[in-house]
């Protein structure tokens, strides 16, 4: 009678579905990003840019699911950063300059590069910092730079424009090149911008709080785009705040021991 060779118990176990389910999930943010490539090179500008906004929202589930499943592990984080570079950094480039950098003169290839790159070059950062123990705007709570699913939306506002208003103006090179740009340099800046964890809202405010995301949620599906366009407006215009925010919560740690 033959015997069965002994199975190393962590090999016997394989991959667990807890493990398995966040990753799905990260897998499923590349497609989306990949997709939105194939919808802009064949001009369906409106479901390129939704594809990548979808990507972002599973960006925006995975963490947590790993989290609340216990999955997280090395092999997630680096599969999250590879997806992030790719629907966040790579397709957003490549649905700019086909809509519009195409036509600038010798450096609208460049441009979309520069989102590409500059994308890459933040998550690099970021996962070269993970092991980090003095990060001061994590241990403030809050972010280096504009995180990538946030930089691929705000760098889409010129198309945003273009589909609300029809106005062509919005599709230029001149009008795009030097957005472009400027997102790229929000994404690997070292300026300080809010996070979830430094947002704090008054109890007294938290029915107020859940009708307004349930009234932004029916404006996404009623109008999209202008109500995309006003969200970045907002984050835009928050990032002051936030600079000037982390500014004052350092001045608060640096003299908390001295109190």
């Amino acid at each position: 009678m033959s015997r069965r060779r002994a199975v190393p118990r962590g090999l016997r176990r394989g991959i667990t579905l807890r493990m398995l389910a966040p990753n799905a999930v990260t897998a499923m943010a590349l497609c989306f990003g990949l997709t939105g490539v194939r919808y802009g090179i064949s001009g369906d500008w409106e479901r390129a840019v939704l594809s990548i906004l979808f990507a972002g929202v599973l960006d925006g589930l995975d963490g947590r699911i790993a989290r609340l499943l216990r999955g997280e592990s090395r092999f997630g984080a680096e599969l999250d950063s590879l997806s992030d570079s790719i629907a966040f950094g790579v397709a957003p480039a490549l649905i700019l300059y086909l809509w519009s950098l195409h036509a600038m003169p010798k450096f609208g290839w460049i441009i979309a590069l520069a989102h590409a790159l500059t994308c890459a070059l933040r998550l690099a950062r970021f996962n070269a910092n993970i092991d980090v123990k003095e990060q001061p705007h994590k241990s403030a709570g809050y972010l280096t730079g504009v995180p990538a699913p946030a930089g691929a939306g705000i760098g889409f506002v010129p198309l945003y424009l273009w589909l609300v208003t029809g106005e062509d103006i919005f599709r230029q090179w001149y009008v795009v090149a030097p957005w472009t740009a400027f997102t790229a340099f929000l994404m690997i800046s070292s300026i300080a911008t809010y996070s979830w964890s430094a947002l704090r809202l008054r109890k007294r405010i938290r029915l107020e709080v859940i009708a307004f995301a349930g009234l932004l949620a029916a404006l996404l599906v009623t109008d999209p785009w202008l109500t995309l366009l006003a969200i970045c407006t907002v984050y835009i215009l928050l990032i002051p705040f936030g600079m000037m925010s982390y500014a004052r919560t350092r001045r608060q740690q640096a003299a908390a021991p001295n109190e």
